[in-house]
């Protein structure tokens, strides 16, 4: 399906793919601003502002000033939906409308005033910190959420990738920090803007335009800090981590790929083998079927602006944690070493390709993809020639594609559960 790029004169660039078979609309806009510019001593600012947005907006352009509730109204009358999100890499803002132009204005000038004009009332700051927090401090008793953080940090020990938010960033976090944080990086010049819908490029230029115009007119685009690159693991590292669960959670893992890396095809057919093929793949015969060490077995590649992770997961009891990690990374190593057998191969690709289709059967996956492409800077002919590069992918193309991007003797080991010592 064609994809159609173009720049406006603010900068932004703009992606679409017309579908016009739905009269509706849905639109990403993204921006370098994602957890990983946030202050090492103020991680969570970035997710404070996404959380802010919703919370009100000024008056703009003669349009009125907007409390919480009432933006929340103006959305459901128009029969709309906008979000605000952060992840690690990208802040992102949604926005899902029926193309009926009296409506589709609409949610464009409100959607504009809700990027561009954000109240960041104090009090409402203080609130809904005060509900992060808590909810943080919920979140820290549970043994997957305290595998998951620790899993992070000896991974990305120094990279923002490993930075964890903490109820001490939460309430150093200030309104004005959040103010800062949304002017200094949230800016039209760096937006990627992605449409899928029922309209023309004439059209979604005009929607692109009326999207930025709200924002403060920049002379120029700044420079954004540089951020330091992702290190490989030298040396392989494990934590024993008390906890009074019933199950012990195990991650074993490394940093491994950015997302534009052109060994993404032969690791995702690979992987599909090694751990993503659920009670086909190696892990779930050997450590499930076999040994009945765990009920469910996992690994998968989480590509990203920068070196995203390689993962293995289970849980286990905990008595029998050390003999699952062991035989996890004995599976690794040989899967490195080998690749998947011509069968295995036939199987991943077969299941690939026929799920194809899948991803790309709504809207919203389809935004999900297009925006992919935008903020990777993928080819623009990624969907057209996805099967294609999967079809391709040999096995030799496999193991040598694990072979540099995965290690088994430098992966770092969590383990969480059981009476183990933390070292």
């Amino acid at each position: 399906m064609p994809i159609q790029h173009w720049s406006l004169g603010t900068g932004a660039q703009v992606y679409l793919i017309t579908t016009p078979n739905l009269p509706m609309l849905d639109v990403q806009v993204d921006f370098d601003a994602g957890s990983r510019r946030d202050r090492a001593d103020l991680m969570g600012v970035s997710s404070a502002v996404a959380m802010m947005v919703s919370k009100g907006v000024k008056e703009s352009l003669g349009r009125p000033a907007l409390d919480e509730n009432q933006l929340g109204e103006a959305w459901a009358d128009l029969g709309a939906s906008f979000m605000a999100s952060s992840s690690q890499d990208r802040f992102s803002f949604r926005l899902r409308t029926l193309t009926e132009p009296a409506l589709l204005g609409a949610a464009i000038e409100l959607a504009a005033q809700q990027m561009s004009s954000p109240s960041f009332d104090a009090k409402i700051f203080i609130r809904e910190r005060d509900k992060a927090l808590a909810g943080l401090k919920e979140s820290l008793t549970q043994p997957g959420t305290v595998a998951g953080r620790a899993f992070a940090k000896a991974l990305y020990p120094d990279h923002p990738y490993g930075a964890l938010v903490t109820p001490e960033s939460l309430l150093a976090t200030q309104i004005g920090d959040v103010q800062d944080f949304y002017k200094n990086y949230i800016t039209p010049c760096s937006a990627r803007i992605s449409m899928v819908g029922n309209v023309s490029r004439e059209r979604a230029t005009q929607i692109a335009e009326s999207l930025m115009a709200q924002f403060p007119k920049q002379k120029g685009c700044a420079s954004l800090p540089p951020i330091t690159g992702v290190k490989d693991l030298q040396t392989p590292s494990e934590q024993r981590i008390t906890f009074d669960s019933a199950q012990a959670h195990v991650l074993i893992g490394a940093p491994a790929i950015e997302r534009a890396d052109p060994d993404y095809f032969p690791l995702t057919v690979g992987n599909y083998v090694l751990g993503g093929g659920g009670f086909v793949s190696r892990l779930t015969e050997q450590v499930r079927e076999k040994r009945g060490l765990s009920y469910s077995v996992y690994s998968y590649f989480a590509p990203a602006k920068q070196a995203g992770p390689f993962t293995i997961g289970l849980q286990t009891r905990p008595d029998q944690a050390l003999q699952a990690v062991t035989l996890s990374r004995q599976i690794v190593a040989e899967f490195v070493k080998n690749g998947p057998t011509p069968a295995e191969l036939k199987a991943a690709k077969d299941n690939l390709i026929g799920g194809f289709p899948l991803r790309l059967d709504s809207n919203k996956k389809l935004l999900d993809n297009l925006a992919n492409i935008a903020w990777n800077d993928l080819p623009l002919n990624y969907l057209d020639t996805w099967v294609s590069e999967v079809q391709r992918v040999s096995i030799q193309d496999i193991r040598t594609a694990f072979k540099k991007h995965v290690h088994p003797d430098a992966m770092a080991t969590v383990i969480v559960g059981g009476k183990y010592e933390t070292r």
